[in-house]
């Protein structure tokens, strides 16, 4: 279920609220451009400044745009396990397919402390948990022995390794039964870690060249590397662009040049500044439409 282009879609806005036309458009194109499962309400979905109220419209606009297409990955931790179970419980009432769920932030836990997190939220979650480690936004790292420990659990079936390591892919991979998923949080690697044994990406890039992603993603899968290389050769301008300024800033401002949504973002993430934008603009004209969108991308690639 968790494997290929996974884009951690971003929240339109539009004068203060959540656009719920754009975000309709949006996961419509994405599914038509072959992205194969969907991440909602996450770090680039701006998931701390939703409300409760915006947050089950984000993830209800989702499964109702997906229609069973692709699964649905529900952004639902926090730093409370009490919080983070009730969350999930949501998710799932909601028509979630799975839950993503990120090491506590602020708190950071023990080792010790991350076990009975996660396991307290398996324990009561009626969906597959995803765990979210990206200790650069947590300030607490899950390492690889920790993370095999979580592994055993039945409902704990994937993990987004935002480290940039890659050498942990194959760790984990050793210390884990085959059917436990391994997704990277970081576009630029993401070639790497699908040839150390990942089966796909969490993407913010897909957000703005959903086909290009996707096609990477199946060339790799198929351990076609010549190609997936090729294919990230082309979009790491754009991976590179993005992250000039705080996610998902630069992001929007893609979105809104696409003619996808407004660049709006809400404090305390700003908007581009204007060497992210300028960067943003030269990825995207090295990038004609039909690729982004996804009805050329294999041919475009030779």
């Amino acid at each position: 279920m968790l494997q290929g282009s996974m884009p951690a879609l971003v929240t339109p806005f539009r004068d203060g609220a959540v656009d719920r036309a754009a975000l309709d458009a949006l996961i419509a194109w994405q599914i038509d451009a072959g992205s194969s499962a969907l991440v909602l309400a996450g770090t680039t979905g701006e998931a701390p400044t939703l409300s409760a109220a915006e947050w089950d419209t984000v993830i209800a606009a989702g499964v109702a745009g997906a229609a069973g297409a692709v699964p649905i990955v529900a952004g639902c931790g926090t730093n409370s396990t009490a919080g983070t179970i009730d969350r999930v419980a949501r998710a799932a009432d909601l028509g979630a397919d799975a839950a993503m769920v990120v090491t506590p932030y602020y708190s950071k836990p023990s080792r010790g402390g991350l076990l009975a997190h996660f396991r307290a939220v398996a324990d009561a979650s009626p969906l597959p948990i995803m765990v979210y480690n990206i200790p650069g936004r947590s300030a607490a790292d899950i390492d690889v022995e920790t993370l095999a420990e979580l592994a055993a659990h039945e409902r704990i079936v994937a993990v987004k390794d935002a480290t940039g390591d890659l050498a942990r892919v194959a760790r984990l991979r050793l210390l884990t039964d085959p059917g436990f998923v391994q997704l990277s949080g970081e576009d630029p690697t993401a070639v790497g870690f699908n040839a150390m044994g990942g089966q796909g990406c969490v993407s913010v890039t897909a957000n703005v060249a959903p086909g290009l992603c996707a096609a990477l993603q199946r060339a790799a899968l198929a351990g076609d590397y010549g190609t997936a290389r090729r294919l990230q050769d082309r979009l790491t301008p754009l991976h590179r662009a993005l992250f000039l300024d705080a996610s998902p800033g630069p992001t929007k401002y893609a979105l809104e040049r696409l003619g996808r949504c407004r660049a709006e973002v809400r404090l305390p993430i700003t908007p581009a500044g204007v060497a992210a934008r300028a960067a943003v603009d030269a990825a995207l004209a090295a990038l004609d439409a039909d690729t982004i969108d996804g009805k050329r991308q294999e041919a475009g690639s030779a």
